[in-house]
């Protein structure tokens, strides 16, 4: 990871973060520092944000979760909101998640908005026909 590389944390209920994270290690091969899954599993609030403090490297933070209004958001706007440097995405998916590993060194003002933007475009559905 270069010096001004943003680092990505993926935190989320049970084994979710661990999952899209070894899928985005097996599809990119990213180095380990780049990405880091963290799980809510027994932990409180004041513990998990206490765990996503621990888990940050040195520079710029995102912080990726899985729900928009779930235990794992709350804990990261907490910690983002006290921390400088610190972005949150929620409703993280598998195609936002490559698309960081490739543009971790934009500046996070940039790289927010085109993660949400990457997540939204990975979303697609398929309605069999009437009848």
């Amino acid at each position: 990871m270069s010096e001004g590389d943003v680092r990505g944390i993926v935190i989320a209920h049970g084994e979710v973060a661990t999952s899209l994270v070894d899928a985005v290690r097996s599809i990119a091969g990213v180095e380990p520092e780049a990405l880091v899954p963290l799980s809510n599993a027994g932990l409180g609030r004041d513990a998990l944000c206490a765990a996503i403090r621990e888990s940050f490297g040195d520079g710029r933070q995102i912080l990726f979760t899985d729900l928009p209004s779930g235990s794992c958001h709350l804990a990261a706007m907490l910690v983002a909101r006290e921390t400088e440097g610190v972005g949150v995405v929620s409703g993280v998916n598998l195609p936002m998640l490559l698309d960081f590993v490739f543009k971790r060194g934009l500046g996070l003002n940039e790289l927010v908005p085109r993660l949400l933007e990457k997540g939204q475009d990975g979303i697609h559905g398929y309605r069999p026909p009437e009848g």
